[in-house]
């Protein structure tokens, strides 16, 4: 076995965003495209020297190839260890974990989130830092300067290294340690949660079903759910990771995990249900016919977090994406907590986290998460509902109607216009932009326009300023429009419209949600001129 330098040159188009590098999985197979990147990562960080990493993704498609090529590269880069989940697999949250329990110099995960895998689907490589969550702009920023002036990378020649079962093994001076993928991060679930709670409730009859979608929370959900807390086999569907998710959408709303919510509006339904998506990161609550949104879970979560046993002291503080909506600060206001609004991006609250300021945090876009590592955690939201059921002996329903009727209703929703012309989407943005100074003082649709501008946050922690974070128009009761183009896709601008509207009740508080928005809908659609810019009005999602 000796170390091979090969020569090469940069590859365009390698600039990764805040969820890292994502591409079709076509482009990742190409010639030396995985290869640069990876380098480019380990020159970021000042080099992989003495260094122990984690390594892991969801089990989409080239997973397994990739984590081959990371561990021959990272040997070859001089790196002392490498702990990598058993069949290359590990859950985001779980990587996130890994590096923070074992105190390591960062991770590689490899996942592409909820995006669909396959072949001709979608794949995606980031590195986290040493506190486990994704590497900040500076960090992403070298990864593309090194990979823009790349002239050569190092690889190990060896043989592909047995993943299957759980070991040690060497490749030249570096050592793989092969990790059961779930035990540590079920051992965390049950430091944090009354199992016995959960159990018990079980035990009594209530009835849980978690779709895990064909991706990667199928092992920890079985683990969890059904070997600890006692859940029949057969709770957790949907749960042998697949290459290519079975062919699904791995994304936990109401559109992609239909299945899930078919049975919730069943005649026999479930007492609970949940989704997660492709790397584990994201989830979706519901009750027999009854969607939680994100925001609203949030809050709940805000209002009832004391309840599980690792956070009977209450909470240090809450922080949301901008775009997500205004509940949970409703929730931090009635409490006396820090609330804070910050880009849509995990890395903000990462900030915040090591800080000491907040230990839950949230994002419209399916995503809960506390301080127990520093990225967002779909099994931990799950587990948390859980455990609030359990403690306050109600169903989702009940605890949802108790919320709204201490809290009011923030009534929220998302429309998603997919696989748009990025000049397009940018001439909605930049001709909306154009009206702002104009649009102070203007009734739309009964509503009069109380501000508008685009989002930009100072980083209360580093001082750092982003700008550009979605473009706001503010009515004088309290609802909002936000537009942003998401960062998450591989093909074309998908532009993101958030919507809501606040009901303080107690009457109004249980309509349905598209009909107590349809003036917020109708306001967005004209004031962008939405048809003449990009041709539609109607959405290809709705969340």
């Amino acid at each position: 076995m000796t170390i091979a330098t090969v020569p090469t040159e940069p590859i365009t188009g390698q600039k990764p965003g805040t969820s890292g590098l994502r591409k079709k999985t076509q482009v990742f197979m190409q010639r030396h495209y995985l290869e640069n990147f990876v380098q480019a990562i380990f020159d970021a960080i000042g080099g992989a020297d003495g260094k122990t990493f984690v390594v892991g993704g969801d089990g989409r498609y080239f997973n397994d190839r990739a984590v081959q090529v990371i561990l021959r590269m990272a040997a070859a880069n001089g790196a002392a260890k490498v702990l990598v989940g058993q069949g290359g697999i590990l859950s985001t949250p779980a990587a996130s974990h890994l590096i923070r329990l074992n105190e390591t110099d960062g991770g590689i995960i490899l996942s592409a989130s909820h995006n669909p895998g396959g072949p001709d689907e979608d794949f995606g490589i980031k590195f986290n830092m040493p506190n486990g969550g994704p590497a900040p702009e500076s960090v992403t920023s070298a990864m593309y300067d090194a990979a823009s002036s790349m002239t050569e990378y190092r690889v190990y020649e060896s043989h592909d290294i047995d993943l299957s079962a759980i070991g040690t093994h060497a490749v030249g001076d570096m050592t793989v340690e092969v990790l059961d993928p779930v035990a540590d991060y079920a051992d965390l679930m049950e430091t944090l949660f009354d199992f016995d709670a959960i159990r018990a409730m079980i035990a009594g009859g209530f009835r849980v079903r978690m779709d895990s979608m064909c991706a990667v929370t199928g092992p920890y959900g079985v683990e969890i759910l059904e070997n600890r807390l006692g859940a029949p086999r057969g709770t957790v569907v949907n749960r042998q990771p697949l290459p290519d998710f079975g062919g699904m959408h791995p994304d936990p709303n109401p559109v992609w995990a239909k299945m899930l919510m078919d049975e919730m509006w069943g005649a026999d339904a479930p007492d609970f249900g949940a989704a997660s998506d492709g790397d584990g990161d994201r989830n979706m609550i519901v009750g027999p016919e009854v969607y939680v949104s994100p925001s609203d879970s949030l809050a709940v979560i805000a209002a009832n977090a004391h309840l599980a046993k690792g956070y009977t002291d209450g909470l240090k503080g809450v922080a949301r994406s901008m775009p997500t909506s205004g509940a949970v600060d409703r929730v931090a206001a009635a409490k006396g907590l820090d609330c804070f609004e910050t880009p849509t991006g995990w890395k903000f609250f990462g900030n915040l986290m090591d800080a000491g300021r907040v230990s839950l945090c949230g994002e419209e876009s399916f995503g809960t998460g506390s301080d127990h590592v520093r990225e967002k955690d779909g099994l931990w939201a799950v587990l948390m509902w859980l455990n609030i059921l359990a403690k306050r002996g109600e169903g989702v329903g009940a605890v949802m109607a108790s919320h709204f009727a201490e809290y009011g209703r923030n009534y929220y929703s998302r429309h998603d216009y997919e696989a748009l012309e990025n000049a397009k989407a940018e001439g909605l943005l930049s001709a909306l932009t154009a009206r702002f100074a104009d649009l102070p003082g203007m009734e739309v649709e009964g509503m009069t326009i109380a501000s508008a501008d685009i989002f930009k946050y100072e980083d209360p922690v580093d001082g750092s300023v982003s700008d550009n974070q979605g473009w706001r128009i503010v009515f004088e009761d309290g609802s909002r429009i936000v537009m942003r183009l998401s960062g998450t896709g591989t093909t074309g601008a998908t532009l993101r419209v958030y919507l809501e509207r606040y009901v303080a009740g107690p009457d109004g508080l249980d309509e349905e949600p598209q009909a107590a928005l349809g003036p917020i809908i109708r306001a967005a659609r004209s004031l962008s001129d939405m048809e003449t810019h990009i041709g539609r009005t109607e959405p290809d999602v709705i969340t």
